[in-house]
């Protein structure tokens, strides 16, 4: 395939229906999730994706029973602290993105490490959307030119999408390419909703723990045969 997207986001859903479907508590959906994550980062980086976009933890998730939001945190904290000597030896950059609200300072300090050991490298960029909303994103984006424009940095008229954009989170990666669902839901449920305006997206009915590589491989198969004419005949 000759036309591999440089930037892939995934919304990796369906964790907690893979352990109830087999009788097994949530917890081990989302830890078979986190190590089917480490696998297809290390793939999509040998298909040439230069850019790997997934859902970790919305800002709705703290609405869900405190039991599974401390295991969700203790999952993400994990996955940084056990899986960051293979993730940097790998040549793989990471990066996390979201909002800081009521996330502890040791986990902000987790996040830190993270990035800095890893910044220097050369690989695909896992991006890791954490406390993530993308409404709340694009408003703090305002807020933030709002107060660019009280303080005269910006003027009001030189504001557009180009503008707009280096407001965001993803500020400085590739434009979104194409996004994957797994799990059958066909929304995008709070995720990266400008940023999407002429992405491809693919939605498959596979929880996220049994998406495998050649499931990964189709996706990107379906991708290249895509015209993206982004507006035009």
């Amino acid at each position: 395939m000759d036309k591999i997207p440089a930037h892939v986001a995934i919304i990796m859903d369906g964790n907690g229906r893979w352990a109830k479907k087999r009788g097994l508590p949530r917890i081990f959906g989302h830890r078979e999730g986190i190590k089917n994550l480490e696998n297809l980062v290390k793939f999509a980086d040998k298909k040439g994706v230069k850019v790997l976009t997934v859902f970790a933890f919305s800002t709705e998730n703290w609405s869900r029973p405190k039991k599974e939001v401390d295991m969700l945190l203790k999952a993400f904290d994990n996955f940084i602290k056990m899986k960051l000597r293979g993730i940097a030896s790998a040549g793989i950059r990471m990066r996390v993105m979201g909002s800081l609200k009521n996330v502890t300072a040791f986990l902000l300090k987790r996040i830190k490490e993270a990035e800095e050991n890893t910044a220097s490298n050369k690989g695909i960029v896992l991006n890791v959307a954490f406390n993530y909303g993308s409404r709340s994103e694009i408003v703090e984006a305002a807020k933030s030119i709002a107060r660019d424009c009280l303080s005269k940095k910006i003027h009001p008229e030189k504001i557009n999408e180009e503008l707009f954009s280096a407001y965001l989170y993803t500020k400085g990666l590739p434009e979104l390419d194409f996004l994957i669902r797994t799990s059958g839901e066909l929304r995008l449920s709070n995720f990266l909703l400008w940023q999407v305006s002429y992405a491809e997206l693919y939605f498959t009915e596979k929880f996220w723990p049994d998406f495998n590589e050649k499931d990964f491989d189709a996706a990107l198969a379906d991708y290249a045969f895509r015209q993206r004419r982004f507006g035009r005949v």
